[in-house]
């Protein structure tokens, strides 16, 4: 996350600026609902104090999240109203220094974890736009994958601040409901909602987290803030989809490392190909950590009551009489689910209520003393065209892993977890209720592969490709180049080999391929490697910093610059 850290206004501006440079070049218009103009966002920024905590970053916020200034729609405009004021948690982070860019698209009425449900336009996802964003906070978590923003806000009933974040490689944290404050965004489940923070990085997501949750939370009228005296009533009395804190507390914690309960992959249900190797991967990637054995059949069969059973009745009951009235800009896959909630019987809820207080007590048994569960995020990733196709069974099964999260009070954390045939793959931990430190603590602990940016003789088919495959290396993209920052030389060495520099005008994209490898391969690699070659951080034309092989300035003495053939390969086919 950009601060100023001394920098001043000069350098908010700049980031500002570069915000809605980066906005014209990715050319995604379908991630916006409503941007701020520049020249009143590039004002706020000079104006920013930058000893504030998140001074000199830029946000976005889910088009069901009040902005002053802009319309609140839900995805669906008519329905769309001016805000009198930010929503709390917006107001806290622009008090905290971070400025807004605007609002973003997302499934109507934030039901759906595809991310195509709304006349705003499909969110393509970030890195294949042939496949799907995720959803419903689309909008948000490609802002955050363009590198358009810093963080953003998304909100998670179902999966939406998590299902996202897998599809697009970054972070997504929902936070123990009653941590951060919902006054200001349209509900969808109101017992359930909670407003959820998408970040390139764990760091960042923490310390918007921080900002978010800094202040006492005033609970919503349907439910007592987490963990206070009213929610056991709650729990107890109105039968709360959620409960009590204390029915999902747990033992006391007993001393010793992270313990993590990972569920076998034949319990999981179907998965895309490759992700059932991408997951034990990633459970093997775990430093110091104890892995538990865990049936996840309990938070599997919850997952399925949050939408073929009673719960989706609340739905209902937050939007259901404006869907009822019909409108030429409601999305039918959308409008079909709130109205099939109307006519459940009351005896129904209290029967789901029933059978969701045993799963969960259930589920809680099987946790045992682990600190976290680890789960795919998702069990796959649809094409536009296969949720095209199914609309109703393509999102539903994305939710196999996310469903059931709300429905018992947990808290979640979802991380990067890898590639797998060159998209992301991200991998989920859940916890009890105000697990939230422990859930980053553990993630924390994952040694998970490491993106490498390589420009010359590391090429596939160069000649000192194969220093990466003997570590166990793997390329997740054939062919990208750099951002326009960046200029190409021929090294006078042998065998030859190429320096990339950064530059501050001037620059060109340069072609580069990114392998994937373990963190220990990557250390190895490193103690290899001949000056005046380096590794640094390279910019990649979706805004994205990965490690990258470099030149350090002493190596241009006697280069030849090759720039304007735009990569290492064009040259050595010049001759």
């Amino acid at each position: 996350m950009t601060t100023q850290d001394g920098c001043g206004a000069a350098a908010a501006v700049d980031r500002v600026q570069q915000a809605y440079a980066r906005i014209a070049e990715v050319d995604r218009p379908e991630v916006w609902i409503a941007l701020r103009p520049q020249e009143e966002t590039e004002a706020e920024a000079a104006a920013i104090d930058p000893a504030l905590p998140l001074a000199g970053t830029l946000f976005a916020v889910k088009g069901n999240i009040d902005v002053a200034g802009l319309p609140t729609t839900a995805g669906c405009p008519s329905y769309a109203y001016p805000p009198e004021r930010d929503a709390e948690v917006v107001a806290r982070l622009r008090a905290a220094g971070s400025v807004l860019l605007g609002t973003t698209n997302l499934d109507q009425f934030a039901t759906g974890l595809v991310g195509t449900r709304s006349p705003y336009g499909a969110v393509r996802n970030a890195l294949d736009p042939s496949y799907v964003s995720g959803g419903s906070s689309s909008g948000s978590a490609v802002a955050v994958a363009l590198g358009i923003v810093d963080f953003a806000l998304g909100t998670d009933t179902a999966g939406s601040g998590r299902v996202p974040a897998a599809f697009n490689g970054i972070v997504g944290l929902k936070p123990t409901y009653g941590l951060i404050p919902t006054e200001g965004v349209v509900p969808a489940c109101e017992s359930l909602d909670c407003v959820t923070v998408f970040a390139r990085s764990l760091p960042e997501a923490r310390r918007a987290f921080a900002v978010m949750a800094a202040a006492p939370v005033t609970a919503s009228p349907g439910r007592p803030a987490a963990g206070s005296a009213g929610e056991a009533a709650v729990g107890s009395v109105l039968g709360s989809a959620v409960g009590s804190a204390g029915e999902v507390a747990g033992p006391p914690r007993r001393p010793g490392p992270w313990r993590v309960a990972v569920p076998a992959v034949d319990a999981l249900g179907e998965l895309d190909p490759g992700w059932a190797t991408a997951f034990e991967r990633a459970a093997r990637s775990f430093r110091d950590v104890e892995l538990l054995p865990i049936d996840p059949a309990p938070f599997l069969r919850a997952a399925d009551l949050l939408y073929q059973g009673a719960f989706v009745a609340e739905r209902y009951h937050a939007v259901g009489e404006f869907v009822a009235k019909g409108g030429p800009d409601l999305d039918p896959t959308v409008a079909g689910i709130i109205m099939s909630a109307a006519a459940l019987p009351a005896h129904r809820l209290f029967a789901d209520r029933e059978t969701l207080a045993g799963l969960r007590a259930q589920a809680m048994a099987n946790l045992g003393e682990a600190d976290a569960l680890l789960l795919p995020t998702a069990p796959g990733h649809p094409t536009l065209a296969e949720v095209a196709a199914e609309p109703l069974a393509a999102n539903s099964r994305l939710g196999r892993f996310t469903n059931s999260t709300n429905l018992f009070g947990m808290s979640a954390l979802a991380v990067p977890a890898g590639t797998v045939g060159g998209r992301p793959f991200g991998v989920m931990l859940l916890g009890r209720a105000h697990a939230d430190d422990h859930l980053a603590a553990v993630a924390e602990t994952l040694s998970l592969p490491l993106r490498l940016a390589v420009v010359g003789a590391h090429l596939s088919g160069q000649p000192l490709n194969h220093q990466l495959t003997e570590r166990g290396a793997s390329l997740v993209v054939t062919t990208t180049t750099t951002a326009s920052a960046y200029r190409l030389y021929a090294l006078p060495t042998t065998p030859p080999k190429p320096g990339l520099v950064r530059t501050a005008e001037g620059g060109a994209p340069i072609e580069v391929e990114v392998w994937e490898l373990p963190p220990d391969g990557l250390g190895d690699l490193l103690a290899g490697i001949p000056r005046p070659l380096a590794l640094g951080q390279v910019e990649l034309a979706d805004g994205s910093t990965v490690t990258g092989f470099v030149c350090t300035p002493e190596g241009l003495a006697g280069a030849t610059d090759i720039t304007a053939h735009g990569g290492w390969r064009a040259y050595l086919a010049a001759g």
